[in-house]
């Protein structure tokens, strides 16, 4: 059944209501583009991303190759020794933006609050929608249905009370599947959770957590905030708040773009720093054509280098400036390289972007 007419929402979240969060997740959604359009592609590993003798990575992979111990962001002739039966293709982008655009218009039908976080993936607060008589799990399951009959690809859902337990539960029956944690069973859902599940912990948070003895979140609730904010920092008290399912953010229907930026992973590694700076002004010419479609809205906040040297370790450099010129960005990769001293395999440049609302200015992620 299609909605019709505008999306059916009764009003923003208030006091009086329980939140309905549904976090929505295209399955492997770039090789799931290409399988739909081309049969043969289906039933045989495949991945999107770049060659292997131009030292390529991969942007996704589909399910077959997942058996395989291949994933996103895996250099792609590692990825060729795990599978040498693993199909490689460039995949297209202007594609992917055709099939999300159609996906986001379907969201809309149901809701205009939505948050995309990506292409393929976006939050829906369905907290005040009437059709279904509320039912966050009949809109979840009506959305992926629709998706699946209109745009040719399969979606998995997660609902739930707040975004932090709507985007696990999504993870959770994939692919093509739908998780829902209601309001009494959160508590018992949070308890059993990996910590490694919780958004922010990667792998250095993780390894201090498991020397401490904690496994999951009920051991996690042990733990006083004092005593993780002194372990942990400021990100203490985010631990203590989601291992108690607290997670009171919005559903935000306007991002701001942070930064522009422009990477390169070079074919054969950069011997020096010179090397480096060599292939400025020709990366700096490519982020001015990028940031141009920006310009007029925009303005430059600052400077940023990364470089990811031969054994994959990486640093990153910025510098606030409004003006960005390439002894600066030479400076700032002298600095950089400094760090490692070692052979580079990639190189980022960015410019950082002041926020349209100062009143608004968070912590800005300095690569994107």
């Amino acid at each position: 059944m299609k909605v019709s007419g505008p999306p059916l929402v009764i009003d923003q979240l208030t006091d009086e209501l329980q939140r309905k969060i549904i976090h929505c997740d295209c399955d492997c959604f770039f090789a799931a583009v290409e399988m739909r359009d081309n049969p043969a592609l289906r039933d045989i590993p495949l991945a999107i991303g770049g060659s292997s003798d131009r030292r390529g990575v991969l942007s996704t992979c589909n399910y077959q190759a997942r058996k395989f111990g291949i994933h996103s962001a895996m250099a792609t002739a590692h990825a060729l020794k795990l599978c040498p039966d693993l199909t490689v293709i460039p995949g297209s982008m202007e594609k992917y933006r055709q099939a999300s655009a159609a996906i986001m218009a379907i969201y809309a039908d149901y809701t205009d609050l939505i948050e995309p976080l990506s292409l393929d993936e976006a939050y829906l607060d369905v907290t005040g929608v009437s059709i279904f008589g509320g039912s966050a799990t009949l809109i979840a399951e009506e959305i992926r249905q629709r998706v699946s009959d209109t745009v040719g690809i399969t979606i998995s859902a997660g609902v739930a009370p707040n975004k932090f337990i709507a985007k696990i539960a999504s993870d959770w029956n994939k692919p093509d599947g739908l998780c829902v944690i209601t309001p009494d069973k959160m508590d018992a859902f949070i308890l059993q959770l990996p910590v490694k599940k919780i958004y922010g912990v990667g792998k250095v948070t993780s390894g201090k957590l498991q020397q401490m003895g904690i496994e999951t979140c009920a051991d996690l609730r042990q733990l006083s905030m004092a005593h993780l904010v002194d372990r942990f920092g400021r990100f203490g008290k985010r631990l203590y708040e989601l291992s108690r399912g607290e997670d009171d953010r919005p559903v935000r229907v306007s991002r701001e773009r942070k930064s522009i930026s422009v990477e390169h992973t070079f074919s054969s590694d950069l011997p020096d720093q010179q090397s480096c700076a060599d292939q400025l002004p020709a990366m700096l010419d490519e982020l001015e054509q990028r940031f141009q479609k920006h310009s007029k809205q925009r303005e430059i906040a600052g400077a940023v280098i990364k470089l990811k040297f031969s054994d994959f370790t990486q640093t990153t450099v910025e510098q606030s400036t409004s003006e960005c010129p390439l002894a600066l960005y030479e400076h700032l990769c002298r600095e950089a390289w400094l760090r490692g001293g070692k052979a580079v395999r990639l190189i980022g440049v960015g410019y950082r972007l002041k926020p349209r609302n100062p009143q608004s200015v968070e912590q800005l992620r300095l690569i994107e």
